[in-house]
Order: structure tokens, then C-alpha cells, then sequence
């Protein structure tokens, strides 16, 4: 009999469907860290939300681990690449809570607006000081909403629903799913300047860390009142200090902070500053929602092996397995290239089968490579969800079939089609289990795939390849491989390039600046 360890706050509801399922449950929220080690090895699933921290220590304390399952969509108190390094299949909801969260933004807003917080405080205090509490209405105000994807699309559905005017900013949004929404798509400057509310609904990473800062603040309008529910770290809360105590901005709700649990934070305490203690998705609702969804998740692996909304694997069959093994890391591949090479919204995508391959269920194949392709820009998404998430955002989606291949013996071609330009990425498998990219872009070129790469478009001019080779010799860069290809002669050609350790942006810029370059790319794989 399997056993699950419940360690955060669940929904009784999660114990019932694992003992229902037959599987043995311990429900220990509230348990330190060290207590935590000191039992997770007679555990074969863990189930969580964000209170445990799931660390490369505990993994390896974890003999018997098979599944974590985060009763939520964030996984970053998850050691992801350590528990796939051990097998430890990770597992979230991602899609439990997204109204839950879009209504706190909205309520967040209307808080901010009116002063409600600040209201309730003074008239419990029997100071009835009705000329303090001079609010904004939000109709025909403009809403910006950076990051439109499952929960910002929300927050703009119910924003035009108040007939707000809102503008999105996020480059993978389609006009035709903003016109869907009914929101204008623009781009960030552009909602800077032009809202008087602007919320959040993005991850953090290296391109959102910081977003919010004293040169974007100054961009806005002033008065411009500002809502996280997203992540911390998105936005510089010194600087926000700074802008409010200026009156560049006129008030900020957060239910997120730079470190949590914020017991303390600067921003405490100001009058213009609404605060909540990171409830985005904590409604009644929303916790029986992710409880019942993980604790459901767990059992159909921990029962039959079968995988639901995995972070770090497809689903498959054990019994498909093994033939697709090979065909599953070629389209994780393609994925990951197309994906890394399109830079804005996403509006097609294309996947011809070729070959042997359509004689395999290709189902999971399909999944994995727009899973990868849309995991180079999208935050949250696996194998299960990717339909979903490409649906949300009204990227069509199509197959092919040609059993009969006239290049390879089995040849997948992924064509995807942005705001901006058609791409298109060919790959096959070599002596039936080595992934190998053949054709981009109608450039015939041959390439194994690596952990670090440099993608370039450029002139076929002389000189090119030798001032490459020079900028990264020079630096102590070593070149593990080196390929090219071009249409004809003379014409546009393209390189990609293996290196032993990333570019760092001194020498990228060397290579960029190079008259021969028309597009330089750092790709990771």
C-alpha cells in the first residue's frame, strides 16, 4: 500500500479521496523542517501547498519519494531539478485557483480606489471623517494589465464588465484573443503612460524581477495607483516608497512581498498602501478546488502510474514508454528551439509528422513539444495543460500526417506563426534514438542540441565565421561545435554554435555588433 504525507493546510476532503483510492495518509501540517527529514522516507507521496519547502536536503532523505503534489500552481518552493535528477515526478493545479485570484486583484482595486481599508479603520475608531476619504471611480478609468495569459485575462474579462477601458501588455497575447477579451493590446511604455491602475499578473524571473522601479515609475501617469497579486520581487518597494511618499503614485495595494511572511516591510503602515497577507487564493473555494485535484492527481499515479499535470515528465503509458522515448526528446527539442527563436505572440502552430513516426500514438509527442514551445515563454506549463493554456490564448493548433516520407525515414516539422513572421524547425532521430535539427527555416543544417548555444542569422559574407571564432578564442571560449547552412549563395545564412559554458553579455555584444550578423540569439537546452 502507497503512503502520502499531507505536510501544509489541506482541505479534509484530500484525506478522504487517498483513503478512498486505498492509500495510506498522514496529515501533518505544521511540521518543522527537521521533523519533516527525519520521516520523509517512509513516504512514496508528498503532498503540499507553499508553506513546505521541498529542498535538494529532503530530496535525497527521500528514498522512497515518488510524488510531490503542490495543491497550487506556484512550485517554486520545489527543487525541481533535483526531484527529477531523483525521479520524483512533481505535480501542480494549475488552474484551481485562477478566479480565486483574479477576484482578490479586482477587490484589491476597488480597495485601493475608495480607501475602503483606511475608511473601516478610521469610522471603527468613531472619527467619521467623510470629507478624508475622497475615492476615484473606476469606471471609465484605464486599467493596464501586464501579463494577460489564465488569471490576467480574468481580471480583464471583470474590468470590462465595470467599464473600465483596459490595455494589456504581454508579448504573447494574439489580437485575436485580445479582441476576445475586448482589451487593446500595447506595448509596456505604452501602458505606462496611458493607465490610471495598473495590476500584475505575471511570474517572477530574470525579465519581471524588478519591473516595477524609479525609471518605469516615472514612465506613468502620475497618480497612478499600482496592484500586486502576483509575485514579490516585481516590484522595488523602496522605489514604490519613494514614488508614493512623492505622490508620482497615489496609492498601491500588495498582497505579495519581497520576503515572506513580510512580519515587517517599509511600506507597512502608509496611508496610500493597501496590504494583505498573500491570499490570492485563499477562498473556500479555491482550497477544496486544489486539494481534491492534487490528492486525485496522487492517486491515479501512485494506483496506475498514470501523470496529470506534471511539471518535470509527459504523460504516458508505461507500455508506450519505451517506443516513444526517442520521439518524445526530439519534439522536446524542437520545442524548446521554436519556442527560444519566436519572439512575440503566438498565433499558429503547425506540427507535420513524416515518416514511421505516424505509426506511434503521437498524442503525448504533440503535448510534449507545445508544452516545451510554450514553456520558453509561459510560466506553469506541462504536458496535460499545454492544449489548455494554447486554447486560452487563441493559438490554433494543427496536424499532419505523411507516412511516407521523402527526406527521412521519420522527420517531425514544427511551423510556428507569430504577430510577426512564420518560423519553421525540422528535426529527425538518427539511427532511430539521436535527436538531430535538419532544417531551419528552409536552411538545410545538421545539429545535436546542447546545454549552451548561439543562434545567428546572418549575411553569407566572408569574414563571418573567422570573426565568431576570434571574439570567443580570444575570450577563452571554447567552440564544442560549430555548424552552418545556407539557402544559396550570397544569401541569408544561419549558424548555430555549441559552447562548453554560457556567453556572457560582454562577448555577446562583440559577436551581435559584427557587420556580418543580422540576429543573434542565446539558446539554453
Amino acid at each position: 500500500m502507497s503512503k502520502v504525507l499531507i505536510s501544509d493546510k489541506l482541505d479534509p476532503l484530500a484525506v478522504e479521496i487517498f483513503e478512498k483510492n486505498g492509500i495510506e495518509v498522514d496529515f501533518k501540517p505544521g511540521l518543522s523542517p527537521e521533523e519533516q527529514l527525519a520521516i520523509i522516507d517512509q513516504y512514496d507521496g508528498l503532498a503540499i501547498r507553499s508553506a513546505t519547502t521541498v529542498t535538494k536536503e529532503m530530496i535525497a532523505k527521500a528514498t522512497n519519494l515518488k510524488v510531490v503534489g503542490r495543491a497550487g500552481i506556484g512550485v517554486d518552493n520545489v527543487d525541481i531539478p533535483a526531484a527529477t535528477d531523483s525521479g520524483i515526478v512533481v505535480m501542480n493545479t494549475p488552474f484551481g485557483n485562477s478566479i480565486t485570484t483574479a477576484e482578490h486583484a479586482i477587490a484589491m482595486m476597488f480597495a485601493l480606489a475608495r480607501e475602503i481599508p483606511q475608511a473601516n479603520e478610521s469610522t471603527h475608531a468613531g472619527k467619521w471623517e467623510k470629507k478624508r476619504f475622497m475615492g476615484v471611480e473606476l469606471y471609465n478609468k484605464t486599467l493596464g494589465v501586464i501579463g494577460c495569459g489564465n488569471i490576467g485575462g480574468i481580471v480583464a474579462d471583470r474590468a470590462v464588465g465595470l467599464k473600465m477601458d483596459v490595455i494589456a501588455f504581454d508579448p504573447f497575447l494574439t489580437e485575436e484573443r485580445a479582441v476576445e477579451l475586448g482589451v487593446k493590446k500595447v506595448e509596456l511604455d505604452e501602458l505606462f503612460a496611458n493607465a490610471d491602475f495598473i495590476t500584475m499578473h505575471v511570474p517572477k524571473n530574470d525579465k519581471t524581477a524588478n519591473l516595477i522601479r524609479k525609471e518605469t515609475i516615472a514612465k506613468m501617469k502620475d497618480g497612478v495607483r499600482i496592484i500586486n497579486c502576483a509575485r514579490g520581487g516585481i516590484i522595488n518597494e523602496a522605489d514604490l516608497l519613494e514614488a508614493l511618499n512623492s505622490g508620482k503614485v497615489a496609492g498601491a495595494a500588495l498582497d505579495v512581498f519581497e520576503v515572506e511572511p513580510a512580519k515587517e516591510n517599509a511600506l507597512f503602515g502608509h496611508d496610500k498602501v493597501v496590504c494583505t497577507p498573500h491570499l490570492g487564493a485563499a477562498t473556500s473555494e479555491a482550497q477544496v478546488n486544489v486539494a481534491i485535484q492534487v490528492a486525485e492527481q496522487m492517486s491515479d499515479y501512485l494506483n496506475s502510474g498514470a501523470v496529470t499535470n506534471a511539471i518535470n515528465m509527459p504523460s504516458i503509458s508505461a507500455e508506450d514508454a519505451p517506443r516513444l522515448k526517442p520521439y518524445l526528446k526530439l519534439a522536446e527539442d524542437l520545442g524548446k528551439f521554436a519556442g527560444q527563436i519566436s519572439n512575440t505572440a503566438i498565433k499558429k502552430i503547425e506540427i507535420e509528422y513524416e515518416g514511421t513516426i505516424c505509426d506511434v500514438n503521437t498524442d503525448p509527442i504533440t503535448s510534449t513539444l507545445i508544452s516545451t514551445l510554450l514553456g520558453a515563454q509561459i510560466e506553469s506549463v506541462n504536458m496535460v495543460n499545454a492544449m489548455q493554456v494554447a486554447k486560452a490564448r487563441g493559438i490554433e493548433l494543427k496536424q499532419s500526417y505523411d507516412s511516407s516520407s521523402k527526406s527521412w525515414r521519420s522527420m517531425i516539422n514544427v511551423i510556428v506563426t507569430t504577430d510577426v513572421r512564420t518560423r519553421n524547425v525540422t528535426g529527425t532521430l538518427f539511427t532511430g534514438k539521436e535527436p538531430r535539427i535538419v532544417n531551419i527555416e528552409g536552411v538545410p543544417i545538421e545539429a545535436a542540441l546542447s546545454p549552451d548555444m548561439l543562434f545567428i542569422r546572418n549575411n553569407d559574407k566572408p569574414g563571418m565565421i573567422g570573426n565568431v571564432g576570434t571574439i570567443l578564442g580570444t575570450a577563452g571560449h571554447n567552440i564544442a561545435d560549430f555548424r552552418l547552412g545556407r539557402k544559396a549563395d550570397g544569401e541569408e545564412a544561419i549558424c548555430l554554435i555549441a559552447l562548453d559554458q554560457p556567453l556572457p553579455d560582454d562577448l555577446f555584444k562583440q559577436v551581435e555588433e559584427l557587420p556580418q550578423i543580422k540576429n543573434l540569439k542565446r539558446l539554453k537546452f
